[in-house]
């Protein structure tokens, strides 16, 4: 993987080259650059792919405490890098809060939007609550009970034993004192919603009917919200990582819009 100094941070990347349109993957809350395998195999003989890992996960280390508007930063930062003047950013989960982000704070180098099971709310007190119970267990608690608590969470975000089984051996061997920065990052998040209508780009949806993690009705209610939505794809069946459980659906849908463009 290369290297970019951006933003005080040391981001590590990968950049298939090429003269095509710009796709910038941004990876989900515990996972890394990987996770767009299926998507870059697909998309690189046409489009120039660069997938990145975020603060506090794959090789990328957080300074310290950051936000989503941070993130967005260090996205932004890397097409500087790069040289790159605007790019289609293809976000997951987190990689579509910081998108989402990245498109209100410098709309001239976004050219258009694909978020994969994300959202611009937050989560409700329940799901918030929950939530920061297991991360509470994954910082403080004893080696069963996490265990426990990533078992539940391969369910939640890929519902598949086998994706399973490559995943949690990295979640394992997670720094804790990352972990717990990109954790608050997450529970701490801020509302968008009541700006989605000033982002002028494309957005498509992307959405698992069966996202545990987050509903889909959050999807639609960005979608309507937005000036320009291309409508929510909707991957039946399919948990919070749609993309790595059901590439081909998920590649035909970012393939269609970004033909329509």
């Amino acid at each position: 993987m290369a290297l970019a100094h951006v933003n005080g941070t040391d981001i590590r990347f990968e950049d298939s080259g090429g003269d095509g349109r710009v796709l910038l993957f941004s990876h989900g809350f515990l996972m890394d650059h990987t996770m767009f395998d299926a998507q870059v195999d697909a998309f690189s003989d046409d489009y120039r792919c660069i997938r990145w890992d975020e603060r506090g996960f794959g090789d990328t280390h957080a300074p310290g405490p950051f936000t989503y508007w941070d993130s967005a930063e260090d996205a932004i930062g890397l097409l500087d890098h790069l040289g790159i003047d605007r790019a289609v950013l293809i976000g997951m989960s987190q990689g579509g809060f910081l998108s989402l982000r990245a498109a209100l704070a410098h709309p001239d180098r976004v050219a258009a939007l694909v978020l994969i099971d994300s959202a611009a709310d937050v989560d409700d007190a329940e799901t918030l609550n929950g939530n920061q119970a297991m991360m509470h267990v994954l910082e403080n608690g004893t080696d069963e009970d996490q265990a426990a608590v990533r078992q539940i969470v391969a369910g939640m975000i890929l519902g598949d034993d086998a994706l399973a089984a490559a995943w949690v051996p990295k979640w394992e061997a997670l720094d804790l004192e990352q972990l717990v920065l990109a954790g608050q990052t997450l529970l701490t998040r801020d509302d968008i919603s009541d700006r989605i209508g000033e982002i002028a780009c494309p957005i498509l949806a992307i959405h698992g009917t069966a996202d545990n993690a987050l509903d889909i009705g959050r999807a639609r209610k960005l979608a309507a919200a937005a000036s320009d939505h291309r409508g929510v794809i909707e991957i039946e069946g399919a948990p919070h990582a749609a993309n790595m459980t059901n590439p081909d659906q998920v590649n035909a849908a970012i393939a269609d819009f970004l033909v329509a463009l």
